[in-house]
């Protein structure tokens, strides 16, 4: 266990430290001086050269990513070039949104995805197994901003039953989580649907194997062995989609976090895109990134406590 768990840990931080090569030279090659966007095309060239040495923008590319990967390692993530304040304090703010929404909708996708998924793998062929793969392929058809300002036509202009948009702080925080609903509703209907249908497909294959035959032979049911004996089996390919899902639905909730102006990450990616301001770029790309490799080796975990064979490869 002890080697198969290093073996991890090396594997984690050699993709942490590609990822973050790889991130700094691909924003480097964006075209475009930032030092020009920043004071404009009427800057004297003097002015631009002391901004471009203030910027370490004529050192040595190695030495800039030296310089980089060495302040993040002592949570220095930059300054942000349009508002002066550094990165690390504006992706905290931000994360205050974005990962209780991310949390909510996975929690969402779950409640919701594994009871059907169950119901239809225990009911494969009848009308429930029907009904359930026909709102599931419509679940993955519906664009997630789509339902989300049908979400918010219904929700909150009709019923007035939720906030239509905006984030009040977690200085009142029921007003907080009753502002996240509706964005975790959206974010989780596409997440639920693909959960549900791999579940189903995973516990039908393993209903399908010789010791759940002879579980039934035994005298169980279809329904007890599929929980008593199925699920655990089926829960390797769950596993992998939870870990993709929750990964996605914190670095990939631009669209709903703009719908309905939410302070989030993704949007200030997004901002940060918008106006040209790489040091946030950078850094919050790396953190997306990051939370992805962490999530994924935490999977790799949930893989061995779910079934230790896995521990020796």
């Amino acid at each position: 266990m002890s080697g198969w768990l290093l073996r991890r840990l090396v594997s984690l931080v050699a993709s942490l430290l590609v990822a973050s090569v790889l991130i700094f030279l691909v924003v480097g090659m964006v075209p475009g001086d930032p030092a020009s966007y920043i004071l404009g095309t009427g800057a004297r060239p003097e002015t631009l050269a002391a901004l471009r040495a203030q910027m370490g923008l004529d050192d040595p590319l190695p030495l800039r990513y030296a310089n980089w990967l060495a302040g993040i390692l002592r949570g220095d993530f930059g300054t942000s070039l349009t508002y002066k304040t550094p990165v690390a304090q504006m992706m905290g703010e931000r994360l205050q949104v974005s990962l209780p929404l991310a949390l909510m909708a996975l929690a969402l996708a779950v409640a919701v995805a594994l009871p059907i998924g169950i119901l239809a793998a225990g009911r494969q062929g009848r009308p429930a197994d029907t009904a359930v793969m026909g709102v599931t392929q419509l679940g993955i058809a519906l664009p997630n901003f789509w339902f989300a300002m049908l979400l918010v036509l219904v929700f909150a202009i009709r019923l007035r039953w939720l906030p239509s948009g905006g984030f009040p702080g977690w200085s009142d925080p029921l007003a907080a989580v009753r502002s996240l609903i509706l964005p975790a509703v959206a974010l989780a209907l596409p997440q639920a649907a693909i959960l549900a249908r791999v579940l189903r497909s995973a516990l039908i294959e393993t209903l399908g194997q010789d010791y759940i035959r002879s579980a039934r032979a035994k005298g169980l049911t279809r329904g007890a062995a599929l929980r008593r004996h199925a699920l655990r089996n089926a829960m390797i390919p769950v596993l992998t989609i939870l870990g993709m899902q929750f990964s996605f639905l914190l670095a990939g909730a631009i669209i709903i976090e703009n719908v309905f102006y939410l302070p989030g990450l993704g949007r200030m990616i997004f901002q940060a895109i918008t106006q040209r301001d790489l040091v946030v770029v950078q850094s919050a790309v790396l953190v997306m990134v990051a939370a992805v490799i962490v999530v994924t080796f935490l999977v790799d975990l949930a893989y061995a406590a779910v079934d230790p064979r896995l521990r020796r490869t």
